[in-house]
């Protein structure tokens, strides 16, 4: 009966032995405490009050130590034991504990509690407001994005008309420096700005400098990069096929229709200038890099291009 009533108490969390000597030694420390009692006695405080009882002995001396200052402090058999001071298995009884299920589960109980009070408060406090002070301006600012929504410009701009904070000057000096007549006596051509470019570089590109070409209809090309260009562009091809002339690297800077024949018979009688599909043929691959035809399909079977 003896040892069946000793089982009982270690299973039990009992922090009256903690709380005798935490009155009879009146330790100030850990290393005080452990001078007043013998290891083995602290070892049994530990093991009658269902604390844990591994460690050294400066642990063990420690661990009574902290949970005796917790006793003391709490005045009673009610003191908050941490978890990792109780040894496993140990009953938490009463309110002592308060790190076992029963008193974590209503500790956090009464935060959730608290936070939805707090939560509670401050909706009621925004919809009072929401429903006094700012219900006016609210409804009014709903009212006008509504209205704006179903309006033209034209009566957006006459209902603030009114409104001295309010115009649209600097959309109409916009519109007007756009539909404002460019000077360009010298008719230079326009820039990337929509203004003519300057005089010097259209010097410089030789854009004062007209190429006619025949055989495209007559058609000027301005400076000499858009002529040299022209030759491989649909117009020049265009009329070069409504000859019945295939286009070859000999016809350039050919333009008249008459020098455009002439060359082609010459070319025919001393068999220069037939057209050769893998030479003539002209490919460009995706860098915009021009080769015959002949040179293209052996760099494409290669993979190169």
């Amino acid at each position: 009966n003896n040892n069946n009533n000793n089982n009982n108490n270690n299973n039990t969390l009992d922090l009256s032995v903690v709380k005798d000597i935490a009155k009879g030694k009146n330790a100030s420390s850990s290393k005080a405490l452990k001078s007043n009692m013998k290891d083995e006695e602290i070892k049994d405080a530990l093991s009658k009050a269902g604390l844990k009882t591994g460690g050294t002995p400066d642990e063990r001396c420690e661990r009574l130590f902290q949970v005796a200052k917790l006793v003391s402090a709490a005045k009673g058999n009610d003191a908050t034991i941490p978890s990792k001071y109780i040894r496993k298995g140990v009953v938490v009884v009463g309110g002592s504990g308060a790190d076992g299920k029963k008193d974590e589960e209503e500790r956090r109980l009464k935060t959730q509690i608290e936070r939805a009070k707090h939560i509670a408060r401050l909706e009621y406090r925004l919809k009072i407001l929401f429903a006094g002070a700012l219900r006016k301006t609210l409804d009014n600012t709903k009212s006008q994005a509504e209205k704006k929504l179903t309006m033209s410009r034209e009566e957006i701009e006459r209902e603030h008309e009114e409104d001295d904070d309010f115009a649209f000057s600097d959309v109409d000096e916009d519109e007007d420096e756009m539909n404002k007549e460019i000077y360009n006596p010298l008719k230079l051509p326009m820039g990337w700005d929509g203004k003519p470019i300057p005089y010097w570089l259209y010097k410089l590109h030789g854009l004062n400098i007209e190429f006619k070409c025949e055989i495209c209809g007559n058609y000027s090309y301005w400076g000499r990069r858009a002529y040299e260009q022209h030759f491989t562009q649909w117009r020049h091809q265009h009329g070069m096929r409504c000859l019945n002339i295939p286009f070859s690297k000999a016809f350039n800077e050919v333009t008249t229709i008459e020098e455009a024949r002439r060359l082609h018979q010459t070319l025919e009688e001393k068999k220069l200038g037939k057209w050769d599909r893998q030479h003539d043929q002209e490919c460009e691959d995706a860098d915009g890099n021009v080769y015959n035809a002949k040179t293209f399909a052996e760099l494409r079977s290669q993979g190169l291009i």
